[in-house]
């Protein structure tokens, strides 16, 4: 199997809404032997689940999670070389007056050292980052 995608929590959080995209969920029917998601992302996804009381969403959204997620999709880890890139572009990001929260630095390191592209609703957030490939599957545009 080869990776070639990094899915971000809007991507992998879609299915599950309350009116889910039919653009993201063909597209990872299409790709989703493909894709991978980044260990900062196991975290939003199971933090947000496990800050909901308990009752029958959460025990659908840990169902999704452990038999969809988790079954489906590698996670990838936040290693040395992704420390190392993530500070990088951290510093540069800075000096230009345009940091970016420290989860998407981390999640565009992880892309960018596994040489994935990223797909995410959030286009505009991770555009700043240089040596990644960002793409809507909502709007099926890249960025570069």
């Amino acid at each position: 199997m080869t990776l070639r995608y990094l899915l971000d929590t809007s991507i992998v959080s879609s299915p599950v809404s309350r009116t889910p995209d039919p653009n993201i969920v063909k597209r990872l029917d299409e790709h989703g032997h493909e894709c991978a998601i980044a260990a900062p992302v196991w975290h939003e996804l199971t933090y947000g689940c496990r800050r909901l009381a308990r009752g029958r969403r959460r025990a659908a959204l840990e169902t999704y999670l452990q038999d969809v997620i988790r079954a489906s999709f590698p996670i990838l880890p936040y290693d040395e070389a992704a420390a190392a890139w993530h500070g990088h572009e951290r510093a540069r990001l800075e000096a230009l007056g345009r940091p970016a929260p420290f989860v998407d630095g981390q999640i565009a390191a992880i892309a960018h050292v596994n040489d994935l592209v990223l797909v995410t609703l959030n286009t505009r957030d991770f555009a700043r980052f240089k040596g990644i490939t960002v793409e809507n599957w909502s709007k099926r545009r890249a960025v570069r």
